[in-house]
């Protein structure tokens, strides 16, 4: 399940990319299907073997287009060991609202990013999010949780400001707001309770079979309660 759009970030052969918090690595893996130099970045030393192991075994499957790699780092998102400009892409998918100094983190990702590449950045939307953060404390006030609720105009401004400049913007995964509505509303870690069961059951159904009905009824739906928005940006070549 993608977020963002790869086509967009123009991912290819030897692209130098970085996912900063990389998570299970989803996106690691589909650019690492394209054939890109992939860094998987997280703090999660465990979730990172997970990550290192599928990509040995994409590799063994002949899943990877020759001068694909793919290799993962533990570190933080406030101090990543790179050199200036050293990747062409970069991609930050649901992380800032983790990290409560959002705008060294955002200088940090500007600092990696090649001039003329692409960084992409995703968080919750505010609406969806908004309505969890109302019906459950428990979806965020935790450790590690969600800190803060962007609107995605004041989070363009901050990225504008650190030097970037915004070429796209939309939003994702529609079918997944009411999932977590249902979540929050009957408790974040009743997995067992009957709505919520069957509405997972749903969306492993649709991830899987991707029927037309369910793909065209998100395109209609991320306009207005997609639960995620990405926004893309370039940075100027200077002269």
């Amino acid at each position: 399940m993608l977020t963002v759009d790869f086509d967009r970030l123009r991912v290819g052969l030897r692209t130098r990319f970085i996912d900063v918090g990389a998570g299970g690595g989803r996106h690691s893996y589909e650019a690492l299907r394209r054939g890109a130099e992939v860094i998987a970045y997280d703090l999660d030393e465990p979730e990172l073997k997970s990550v290192a192991d599928m990509f040995a075994a994409m590799i063994e499957a002949g899943e990877v287009p020759p001068g694909g790699s793919g290799k993962v780092q533990v570190g933080t998102v406030l101090e990543m060991p790179y050199d200036d400009g050293h990747f062409d892409v970069v991609l930050a998918s649901e992380i800032l609202e983790h990290v409560p100094e959002d705008d060294a983190a955002i200088a940090e990702l500007v600092r990696i990013l090649a001039p003329g590449g692409t960084l992409a950045v995703t968080v919750p939307r505010w609406l969806p999010e908004a309505v969890c953060w109302a019906l459950s404390d428990e979806y965020h006030a935790n450790e590690g949780g969600h800190i803060r609720i962007y609107r995605a105009d004041a989070l363009e401004k901050k990225l504008v400001g650190a030097g970037l400049v915004a070429t796209h913007k939309h939003h994702a995964h529609a079918l997944h707001s009411p999932y977590w509505w249902l979540k929050c509303a009957v408790g974040t870690n009743r997995e067992d309770h009957p709505a919520v069961k069957k509405y997972h059951e749903l969306l492993v159904w649709d991830l899987m079979k991707k029927p037309a009905a369910t793909r065209i009824a998100e395109r209609v739906l991320d306009p207005l309660i997609g639960k995620s928005v990405a926004l893309y940006f370039t940075k100027p070549v200077q002269q």
